[in-house]
């Protein structure tokens, strides 16, 4: 009898690569668990997880010997930590192999706004650059003012590509941190109020809902961008949307939603957002090196060794 159970949509090649480690049970999602008959259930000892459908105490429960909840990527805020904790199941996470690429798109996105490069593409491949001329003048990246919203791996990374830009960086922390003299804020609002572009690297979660409020939008003011690689849960969502309809901030880039993929078609008529499909780790190479970090994981735990990445 197996002792894993596969939760969640993965590629052809990450299940492959799951079914040969493991010979595992594969389900579509958490509500599924409920389904698999008992026997089954009580013989899991481990969780390979995908996804951002909660899985918590009641998915746990219904798995008696469960000890491990391996996730794929490096955000786990579907994973109620709390209830693993209360029953001894420990919980991992694929931080690192990621950062390089959530980074590259956090400075893609902002060139892609601040340089309009989406609507310039558009206006040559329309044909109005030949009947119409030069594309309007837009605005500038390098040498701006540019604050960090929690500068742990993937904000630091952002933060290295970004001073190669040769821009001023800020950034708000829980404590502040050893930088090659980047000004700390440790009130978010004086951050936002300090800088023309804001990018959030928070971790997802009940501690950071919400976290980009209304006053620090209306802090950033009207020359003001946001980029957001985090969660869309990170961020004042309605507050986000009213700015940038009423032009109190100049815009936004954002691979992250409340509710993706259907996310507020109100973005949709907003001409001053770049809007990605969270797809901040989708490369080839990422997604291998993720997965294979999971099954290290899983493997560790069911050999009795170290895990690699314990998040608790």
């Amino acid at each position: 009898m197996t002792a894993t159970l596969v939760i969640g949509p993965y590629s052809d090649s990450d299940r492959d690569a799951l079914n040969a480690g493991f010979d595992p049970v594969l389900v579509g999602g958490p509500s599924e668990v409920a389904a698999l008959d008992e026997s089954t259930r009580a013989g899991i000892r481990a969780v390979a997880f995908k996804g951002h459908h909660p899985f918590g105490a009641a998915e746990m429960d219904l798995l008696p010997a469960l000890g491990l909840v391996a996730n794929y990527g490096v955000g786990y805020d579907a994973i109620d930590v709390d209830a693993a904790n209360a029953r001894g199941i420990k919980v991992t996470n694929t931080p690192d192999v990621l950062n390089d690429d959530v980074a590259d798109i956090a400075v893609g996105m902002l060139l892609m706004q601040m340089r309009e490069m989406e609507h310039a593409s558009a206006w040559a491949r329309s044909g109005e650059w030949k009947a119409k001329g030069e594309y309007r003048l837009n605005r500038k990246m390098s040498g701006g003012t540019v604050g960090i919203v929690g500068l742990g791996r993937i904000g630091r990374e952002i933060a290295n590509r970004l001073a190669a830009f040769k821009m001023d960086i800020h950034y708000y922390a829980r404590s502040e941190k050893d930088t090659p003299g980047w000004t700390y804020h440790a009130d978010p609002v004086a951050l936002a109020g300090a800088v023309d572009t804001l990018v959030v690297a928070l971790v997802g979660g009940k501690d950071t809902e919400n976290f980009v409020s209304a006053e620090m939008i209306d802090a950033l003011g009207p020359r003001g961008v946001i980029a957001n690689i985090s969660r869309g849960t990170t961020i004042d969502e309605a507050a986000m949307l009213d700015a940038l309809e009423t032009g109190r901030i100049a815009g936004a880039a954002l691979d992250v939603f409340l509710g993706e993929p259907n996310i507020d078609p109100r973005f949709y008529a907003l001409p001053n957002v770049v809007i990605q499909p969270h797809q901040g780790s989708g490369t080839v190479e990422t997604r291998a090196a993720m997965g294979q970090l999971q099954r290290d994981n899983v493997a560790a735990f069911h050999a009795g060794a170290e895990l690699l990445t314990p998040v608790n």
